[in-house]
């Protein structure tokens, strides 16, 4: 047995302890009430199976029984917020009076609408309306997912408000959010580190299943108290819901079946999923397939070696009772994909992975006066990928990576009293790093992370507060090199005011810090893949960010709007400074650090024109450069807008938009300007919701004009401009 599994299992065994020490017969309060109701379908009085009712201000959410019934007991005396929703519906948000000894009774119908209560797990730790969060949240539901089938998650993301890719070809992309990249954004599977090396490379791509999730949310601006450093610039979480509390047992069997088809690419994929519940036991299983050529560029240019293949499966066994649960999963992802390059005719590189991952979650609830809950996660991800060359007879191994690791984490959900709810906890996490062959430009290196973090939340009568901190340390033990050791501390505070009828203000101070990236100490030698000859420099510092971020929202039946404005400034910035000098015919750069100073804004608005007609506008700036040199920072998004209508009646949609992005004219030393340019999309689907089924049907005709534009956040935007016109349509149904 390693150290590092050997390390793991006894984690886990002190944690479990530790529950069982806390899980003392609680004294439960008597005086408590219930919330009982039912779903239906708007305009046709379908009971609705399996809708999601979740209680804001607790965190506790239920699924509908065959009957559209959902109950919630043990419901201490106050007013709370319920939202019910389900993939494909307008979701519905309604306040309820609970009284001691009472069952109030609140229905919901569902219909289909534009606008809808987002949920997010990702911004608090627990579920809540996105409305009610203090940051900035946006989300996509397992239908919009659908539409947007690609073998990367940068690819699914961009064009979202405040949400751009970083691209070394349709495999390799990865979400950018507000400027932010790499080692500043974090991407997660139901909350846990997915453990690939996308932040390590441009080249490097972050596949996820996303036909296989409940939605895919995306937190905008700094949670690092949650998260740790890496989280300074954003967080992506895929969300499946399979790893945390169930109020009920989901006796039955439910699934889906998506496939898609396209022309430009021959994109052709296919996912299938199943769920089974048995009282308190669930099973559940998933397998997917998509691929697609070499894509043509606007004007015809086919952009050689483009094409990507991706595989997966996930298989997991659960059990859910009123107090405890437990949930066992195993997924994979098998994919390779093609690298754009300039000689594409005498270099073939190919980028081959593989990933595996290991989970299990448990948790108690109803403990004490204290610690009302207690969630545990223990994970492991092993990744491996080749970068190979195809050019020969046969294909040749030219970099080998391994990267292994297994994380930890424990929070503990504080009793809730009138006024004040928290969560407190800590978190672990061990790496191991290998590389060999000819980009094998940093030494094996050894990481330990480890980290305790408090998040509380105050409602007054007429705001809520949020204040919070974590201290992480991390340590690198590189086989040759100095090793290095960082603490650092983040901590928040923020305001959340009622405004007017739905709507609200929030504005949020943070403090973030940031320790230095593996590559950024101890990369040395060529890194195509990042179009530079690294040298690393293993005496950084952590980096300091203090941020303001401010929004204005509101939600209604017409009209969904957000206004956000956010300033971050960074002390310690780490960014590749060229030296003048080039090396294998590469720029030589050296990582470097200096003041930065990030702001931006974005505006969304989604508004009932006509019963049959909605208006959507948006747009999204950001502006960021180091303030000693006042000169931009590299691959910054330019300032970006859309406009688009949405025709619909009934379960029909038909939804014309143009995207306008102004050219990018300010620009580091080694970059080129980027021309503006002007896409037009149409997208038409239409919905079918059933008692026990939905089938959604969606058209996308993108690039109408065929129009050649390039992305700026691109490491190889000359050589392979965005894709040009093409068709795609996908159909997904969901049983329950």
């Amino acid at each position: 047995m390693t150290t590092s599994a050997a390390s793991l299992i006894k984690a886990s065994v002190y944690i479990v302890l530790f529950i069982v020490l806390l899980a003392v017969p609680p004294a439960f309060a008597q005086n408590q009430g219930a919330i009982r109701g039912t779903v239906t379908i708007a305009e046709r009085d379908l009971a609705l199976p399996h809708v999601t009712v979740l209680i804001s201000q607790l965190g506790r959410s239920v699924e509908t029984n065959d009957d559209g019934v959902y109950e919630f007991q043990r419901v201490p005396p106050g007013m709370y917020d319920l939202v019910a929703s389900r993939a494909g519906l307008s979701s519905e948000l309604q306040t309820v009076q609970v009284t001691a000894d009472q069952t109030a009774t609140l229905d919901f119908q569902l219909g289909l609408s534009p606008i809808r209560q987002e949920i997010t797990v990702t911004a608090s730790g627990a579920e809540q309306p996105a409305f009610q969060s203090f940051q900035s949240v946006s989300t996509l539901d397992s239908f919009a997912l659908a539409e947007k089938t690609a073998a990367s998650v940068g690819e699914i993301l961009d064009n979202q408000p405040g949400v751009s890719k970083r691209s070394f070809g349709p495999g390799a992309s990865r979400p950018v959010i507000r400027g932010f990249d790499g080692d500043r954004v974090l991407i997660l599977q139901d909350g846990v580190r997915t453990g690939t090396l996308s932040s390590q490379s441009g080249d490097h791509g972050e596949p996820i299943d996303v036909m296989n999730v409940e939605r895919l949310e995306v937190v905008k601006g700094p949670a690092t108290l949650l998260y740790g450093s890496n989280a300074i610039g954003g967080v992506v979480n895929a969300v499946s819901r399979r790893f945390q509390f169930r109020e009920q047992s989901q006796d039955g069997f439910r699934g889906y079946m998506t496939g898609t088809g396209g022309s430009n690419n021959a994109n052709g994929a296919g996912s299938m999923g199943f769920e089974y519940g048995a009282r308190n036991w669930l099973v559940w299983g998933s397998g997917g397939n998509q691929k697609t050529r070499d894509y043509k560029a606007g004007g015809g240019e086919t952009i050689v070696n483009s094409g990507t293949r991706l595989s997966n499966g996930t298989a997991g066994l659960g059990w859910f009772g009123d107090r405890a649960f437990t949930s066992f999963g195993y997924g994979y992802d098998d994919g390779i994909y093609g690298i754009p390059l300039e000689n594409a005719a005498a270099e073939v590189v190919r980028l081959d992975f593989f990933r595996r991952s290991a989970r299990m979650s448990g948790g108690i609830r109803n403990l004490g006066r204290i610690v009302d809950g207690v969630r545990v996660n223990l994970n492991y991800s092993g990744w491996v990928h080749k970068e190979m060359d195809f050019s020969g007879d046969r294909p040749v191994v030219g970099t080998f990576f391994d990267n292994k690791q297994y994380t930890y984490e424990a929070s503990f959900d504080q009793k809730q009293t009138q006024r004040l709810t928290g969560t407190f906890g800590f978190y672990g996490l061990h790496r191991n790093y290998f590389t060999e062959g000819e980009e094998a430009i940093a030494p094996p290196v050894k990481s330990n992370v480890n980290a305790v973090f408090a998040l509380e939340e105050v409602s007054l009568e007429r705001f809520k507060l949020q204040f919070g901190g974590r201290v992480e340390s991390s340590r690198y033990s590189p086989v040759t090199g100095m090793n290095r050791s960082f603490t650092g501390l983040s901590g928040a505070a923020g305001i959340h005011v009622p405004t007017w009828q739905n709507g609200a203000f929030v504005a949020n101070y943070t403090h973030a810090s940031r320790s230095p990236a593996l590559e950024e100490l101890y990369n040395h030698g060529p890194h195509p893949g990042n179009l530079t000859f690294e040298i690393g420099n293993p005496n950084l510092e952590s980096e300091r960010s203090d941020g303001i971020d401010m929004s204005l929202r509101h939600v209604s039946g017409r009209i969904q709007a957000e206004g956000n404005f956010y300033y971050y400034h960074i002390h310690n910035y780490v960014f590749l400074a060229p030296t003048g000098a080039e090396e294998d015919g590469l720029r030589e750069a050296v990582y470097a650090q200096g003041g930065t100073r990030y702001s931006g804004t974005e505006l969304v608005l989604n508004t009932e024109l006509h019963r049959y007609l909605w208006l959507d506008l948006g747009l999204d700036y950001v502006n960021a450069k180091l303030k000693k040199a006042d000169t931009p920072l590299p691959r910054i998004p330019p300032l970006r807008g859309h406009i688009g209508f949405d025709g619909r009646y009934r379960g029909l949609s038909v939804k014309p938009e143009i995207v306008i992005a102004a050219a990018q004219e300010r620009i580091f030393a080694t970059e080129t300007r980027t021309p503006g340019y002007t896409v037009v999309n149409l997208a038409a689907s239409y919905t079918y919701p059933a008692q026990h089924f939905s089938h959604h049907f969606a058209l996308n005709v993108f690039n109408i004009a065929d129009r050649l534009y390039m992305n700026h956040v691109s490491f190889i935007k000359d050589i392979a401009p965005e894709i040009g016109r093409g068709v795609k349509f996908t159909y997904s149904v969901k049983f329950f």
